[in-house]
């Protein structure tokens, strides 16, 4: 008789990911200044616009001046979420990779993205007409394209420090193509900048930097996310000075229940849901730039 031995197969807990960047706009959270939403969606921000010195008189004393003091409103206007269930045998049956990994993937290639394009689409709608340009790139334009929005801010006395530019993928590669280096004797070549006129580089990709996005209201199992709105405009980059916004999330909670405690499927049941917003200070408008295309 003939011995009949079944090879064992080893499974490598290694995960086939989706090829997504986290969020990119997240490093502005902690540099705006923090206002407090607790209890309430909106928030009163006081701003001033007082006048400018007057002569002394030595027989009159000082000339009078007049400051006009505001409430600038704060809204908060988004409110998302999704719930999803892994079964029990679907988990255990692929060495419990299903649960372990779903959540990190859902927060890295859907909310992440979903934040960086919502924040930069509210950014673009707050400054339109402002400090905007619009016209389609070619390699010879983006440097020029950066340096009249450099003067831009220059002229509104914006600080040059802490300046970030947030370029497409596509200009950051006309970009890098146009900028020249002595090689010496290298091992490795690196092209990559990290750094422009004293700005960090931050790439972001084409298909979450727009000027006006559309959220879905994912009413059934297969729909969500955003999209590009219609009357939308691709991005070709932003410059950001962090003091002009604010990046508030008044209520940011993952759930998760075990299949043990979930009483409607024998599941793992994930939950999540997030109220945010992102603003552009009425007084500090000259603090972002924005530059798309024309088509």
């Amino acid at each position: 008789m003939t011995q009949s031995i079944a090879l064992a197969q080893k499974f490598q807990p290694i995960l086939d990911e989706i090829y997504k960047r986290e969020s990119l706009t997240a490093r502005l959270d902690a540099l705006t200044k923090p206002v407090n939403f607790a209890g309430a969606s909106v928030v009163k921000v006081f701003k001033t616009d007082p006048i400018g010195l007057g002569n002394y008189s030595r027989s009159s004393g000082y000339p009078k001046g007049q400051i006009t003091a505001t409430w600038e409103t704060l809204t908060l206007a988004t409110e998302r979420g999704r719930a999803f269930t892994i079964d029990r045998m679907d988990d255990e049956e692929t060495l419990g990779m299903a649960f372990g990994t779903l959540v990190s993937e859902f927060m890295r290639t859907e909310v992440a993205p979903e934040l960086d394009a919502y924040r930069f689409a509210k950014y673009a709608t707050a400054i339109a007409g402002h400090n905007t340009a619009s016209a389609d790139l070619a390699p010879d334009g983006v440097i020029g394209a950066i340096d009249a929005a450099k003067l831009a801010l220059d002229k509104d006395e914006v600080p040059r420090e802490g300046r970030i530019l947030y370029i497409s993928d596509q200009c950051l590669s006309y970009l890098e193509g146009k900028v020249s280096r002595v090689l010496a004797n290298e091992n490795g070549v690196d092209r990559r900048v990290m750094t422009f006129d004293g700005m960090d580089v931050i790439m972001v990709p084409q298909t979450r930097f727009y000027t006006k996005v559309e959220l879905n209201a994912g009413g059934t199992e297969d729909a969500g996310g955003f999209a590009k709105h219609a009357d939308g405009k691709e991005v070709n980059f932003m410059i950001i000075h962090p003091t002009a916004v604010l990046q508030v999330a008044k209520h940011d909670n993952l759930k998760v229940f075990s299949p043990d405690q979930n009483q409607t499927t024998d599941g793992w049941l994930v939950q999540y849901r997030i109220y945010h917003d992102a603003f552009v200070y009425a007084n500090k408008l000259d603090g972002i730039y924005a530059h798309y295309k024309a088509t």
